[in-house]
């Protein structure tokens, strides 16, 4: 342990990975506090910057780029009403009303330190319980890995927004476009329908980009006005008795954060609203929420950030992407031919222990310049959009079309920008999708696997503990999900 520690700090401690955990938190920072701009599309957008560099680096990168962007989506929603990201939607509930009474600094650097102070929590568990759950996970042969994806869709279907059938739909969706290419164990074409390029499947960073970015710009683009209200920002600024003060409610977000983030599908924008709920319900002055409280900030924040650490405890250790973003960073590994999960800590040791220590720099990094970002980016979500969105628009075509020089690739982005901008008007959510596409390879391949190690019987699927431990999680969660709506009905029709 000791050695592969010191060979992490000798990969990680040079000027350019430094320089790259900076310029990623940095970008990370803009993409959050533009609104319409989100953490999911600066990774998807810089992932193809990253394919010539080092594993450690590109990583460096893409890890800074989730951590900025998760704190900096609070900075419109505190000074203009706007959340830069889903999840700083709770952060508006008390951060806006702040600013109106004169508090808009106090608010930001509440915002900021919950943030930092969750970060650095949700890493520490990272690194005590991915390393502990890859070790489980040593034990997960096939019949395992097909009943934690089976868990892993059902946890996706039950936090997919108001209506379960569209969750399922879109994740049955991103199943289906996870099928074609080469059959995984007979190696012929599926649905390629004679095109050569379709052999591989579709490519990730094309879905990604388009799915994502793209639909984005389309929505943006139905925006008529661009005429956003100026608001004269005083320095984020914060006393440590306040913050002390507040200590319980950020300790009790972060875990929360934690917790939500590690469960596949839930992600940062429940977890932050779960937190302030709680926050609420455990205060002593509940009226104040809504109207300015610190304490709806420090939830909503510190929860935020805590999903961060969260959510890759299932990416490292198991290969299953806890949210949205992860998903996106799934892909990035496969792109750098690693594959999370136990093999990653079997074989690349060094790799994982170098990626921990650069979320650590990067949560340190985050005050440094969130501290800077707070004045600056109050002038930059007022760029125009005639200006932002068609230089974002070139950046998806580059990105895309270098990363495989291939023009179906821009083509199939097209395709789901437009898939993307239908699915998010009729209310279908994204995340589904997303990690629907991405798991139904692993999904496939296990059960197959599985079918054929016992000959087609059904019964290998509960031969072991830790596949019954699944299949009862599946059947808990389906449960669950099944009284929640009958509820939700009942509550509607009375």
């Amino acid at each position: 342990m000791i050695i592969d520690l010191l060979s992490a700090l000798d990969m990680l401690l040079t000027i350019q990975n430094l320089i790259a955990i900076f310029a990623g938190v940095a970008f990370g920072v803009f993409m959050g506090a533009v609104p319409g701009l989100t953490g999911t599309m600066g990774i998807a957008l810089i992932i193809p910057l990253t394919y010539a560099f080092e594993p450690i680096t590109a990583f460096a990168l893409l890890l800074g780029t989730y951590k900025g962007a998760l704190f900096s989506g609070c900075i419109p929603a505190i000074l203009i009403n706007t959340p830069g990201t889903p999840a700083a939607a709770a952060t508006v509930l008390d951060g806006y009303p702040l600013t109106q009474k004169g508090r808009g600094g106090e608010a930001m650097g509440m915002a900021l330190w919950s943030s930092v102070i969750g970060d650095v929590i949700s890493t520490i568990a990272l690194i005590f319980g991915a390393i502990l759950l890859a070790q489980l996970a040593t034990k997960f042969g096939p019949p395992e890995f097909t009943m934690l994806v089976l868990f892993s869709l059902t946890i996706v279907a039950g936090v997919s927004g108001k209506s379960i059938i569209k969750g399922l739909i879109a994740a049955s969706i991103g199943f289906i476009f996870g099928t074609i290419g080469l059959d995984p164990m007979m190696a012929t074409p599926r649905f390629t329908f004679g095109e050569l390029t379709m052999l591989n499947g579709i490519s990730l960073m094309a879905m990604l980009i388009g799915l994502f970015a793209v639909s984005e710009l389309f929505i943006q683009a139905e925006q008529l006005t661009d005429s956003i209200s100026k608001v004269v920002v005083p320095k984020a600024q914060i006393s440590w008795a306040k913050i002390r003060e507040k200590l319980p409610t950020i300790l009790r977000g972060s875990v929360i954060g934690i917790i939500l983030g590690s469960i596949p599908g839930l992600g940062a924008t429940p977890s932050a609203f779960l937190s302030y709920s709680e926050a609420k319900r455990a205060s002593k002055t509940p009226e104040k929420f809504g109207k300015g409280s610190l304490d709806g900030v420090a939830a909503a924040e510190s929860a935020n950030n805590a999903t961060a650490g969260g959510a890759l405890i299932p990416l490292m250790a198991l290969g299953v992407p806890g949210d949205v973003v992860t998903a996106v960073l799934l892909g990035a590994f496969l792109i750098h031919g690693l594959a999370p999960g136990p093999q990653l800590f079997a074989e690349h040791l060094d790799l994982v222990y170098a990626i921990f220590i650069a979320l650590l720099i990067a949560a340190l990094m985050l005050p440094i310049i969130g501290l800077a970002a707070i004045r600056l980016f109050s002038r930059i979500v007022m760029i125009p959009r005639y200006v932002l969105y068609p230089i974002i628009a070139i950046l998806c075509l580059l990105g895309v079309f270098g990363f495989n020089s291939s023009p179906t690739d821009l083509w199939i982005m097209l395709g789901f920008g437009f898939l993307g901008y239908a699915m998010r008007k009729l209310a279908f959510p994204l995340a589904p999708m997303m990690i629907g596409f991405v798991l139904e390879p692993i999904g496939e391949q296990s059960l197959r696997q599985a079918l054929t190690i016992s000959s087609g019987d059904w019964s290998i699927f509960v031969s072991t503990p830790i596949s019954i431990l699944f299949l009862g999680l599946t059947v808990l969660s389906v449960s669950f999900i099944t009284h929640r709506t009958l509820k939700e009905r009942k509550e509607t029709r009375t």
